[in-house]
């Protein structure tokens, strides 16, 4: 079966020195890019991942400390790898919760900006567990009646995850599925948009999980006190929770989406105190417009009281001459002669 693709498709898959999505480095990639005309491009390589090789992990892929000796370091080959995927979709075997969360740790430390805003995900293994719940070395056995010839290794992983993904195209065409929620549906569909929106049910803001989004397509807390608490809520109420995520052991893609809702929290707050300054409450406006109206009617009464006042007076005196008021001149009092009763009074008071 051939993918019905409107752009390539990129699997891609990743050998690590461990599981912590934050911490680890990648010590191999290997990517194999499907294009709408059907042809296939692969690309491999070991990367140097600037630390010690756990020795339970070159255990399980076989890559240990002398095998990437000379393996360029991750921020010399990241713009390479960038062009290499180009605009294309990925995918890949538990991809969402791993190997995509990885990759992006990988190019933000080298300063490489790989754009996810437009670009479709699928997870081979979410269509697997959700339909048959098993192994990646399960899954090829199962659907493809074959075995993994040197499993572990990065190419090896990710050809058996897309002649899996093909399988799986052939054989659930037209198949039923019932959610959580007793919905019944066709959904694994030989469409990529489709399959995206299968294998993301869990809807991850961050791919690490620390953020999903919900019902309402608001983002919301994954994890800790917050569970469940919309992102914006939380700053609401505690704004501080967004420096102690960022000072704190979280994904490096994580915080990039955390600083993404705090900018636009902060905008929105800016506009809404914006719009109060420039808008008055709608008691203010009552009340400012009941005092022009009262100012007014006083006006007017006077005006009007003025007016009846001065036509009382010009009927009331119609004819007959107006009196003149002058002010009479105070009279003075006549001066007391001063005896000396009086000055031994006012020595006995003051002293002298």
């Amino acid at each position: 079966m051939k993918l019905n693709l409107i752009r390539p498709l990129a699997f891609f898959d990743l050998e690590t020195t461990g599981v912590n999505v934050g911490a680890d480095r990648i010590v191999e990639i290997a990517i194999l890019k499907a294009m709408p005309d059907g042809t296939e491009v692969v690309k491999t390589m070991r990367i140097h991942p600037e630390m010690p090789i756990p020795l339970q992990s070159s255990l399980i892929h076989g890559i240990y400390d002398e095998h990437i000796a000379e393996a360029p370091k991750f921020s010399e080959v990241a713009a390479e790898l960038a062009e290499f995927i180009g605009d294309a979709d990925l995918a890949g075997y538990n991809s969402n919760r791993f190997d995509i969360p990885v990759l992006l740790e990988e190019f933000l430390r080298a300063g490489v900006d790989f754009d996810m805003s437009d670009r479709k995900f699928v997870d081979v293994q979410n269509i697997f567990h959700q339909m048959e719940q098993r192994t990646l070395r399960a899954a090829y056995k199962f659907y493809c009646d074959k075995d993994i010839i040197n499993a572990h290794s990065a190419e090896a992983d990710i050809t058996a995850t897309y002649h899996v993904l093909l399988a799986q195209l052939e054989r659930y065409e037209n198949a039923d599925f019932e959610d959580k929620q007793g919905n019944i549906t066709q959904p694994v569909k030989n469409d990529v948009h489709a399959l995206h929106t299968f294998t993301n049910m869990n809807k991850p803001v961050d791919f690490a999980g620390r953020m999903v989004f919900n019902d309402n397509g608001e983002e919301v807390f994954n994890f800790g006190k917050h569970k469940n608490r919309s992102v914006e809520s939380v700053f609401d109420s505690e704004p501080s929770y967004y420096a102690w995520m960022k000072q704190g052991d979280f994904p490096l893609y994580t915080k990039k989406k955390l600083e993404e809702i705090w900018l636009r929290w902060n905008k929105k707050k800016d506009l809404a105190r914006a719009a109060k300054h420039q808008t008055p409450k709608p008691a203010e406006a009552a009340r400012s417009n009941e005092g022009v109206k009262h100012a007014d009617h006083v006006k007017s009464a006077e005006n009007a009281k003025s007016g009846d006042g001065a036509k009382g007076a010009e009927n009331k005196n119609s004819g007959q001459p107006r009196k003149s008021f002058q002010q009479q001149p105070k009279k003075e009092k006549p001066a007391v002669e001063v005896t000396s009763d009086m000055l031994e009074q006012l020595k006995m008071k003051f002293g002298k």
